[in-house]
């Protein structure tokens, strides 16, 4: 598993769904799609990913910082 970081590219609105398929080892599209069939569910999922988008690190900024 690599590291949770915010892709540069592949993006779609923040690349929280882009990063966590890298981390799980699926496509972006797939973790995607299942996050929106969870926006069906009652939940907190969309205050959950504006929440990642705030506390996961952008993977530029993981690089330059080492």
């Amino acid at each position: 598993m690599s590291s949770l970081a915010r892709p540069t590219h592949g993006r779609v609105i923040g690349g929280v769904c882009a990063a966590l398929a890298r981390r799980f080892g699926t496509s972006a599209t797939t973790m995607r799609v299942i996050f929106l069939v969870s926006c069906l569910l009652p939940g907190p999922q969309f205050l959950l990913y504006l929440a990642l988008w705030a506390l996961l690190p952008s993977e530029d900024k993981t690089r330059t910082a080492w």
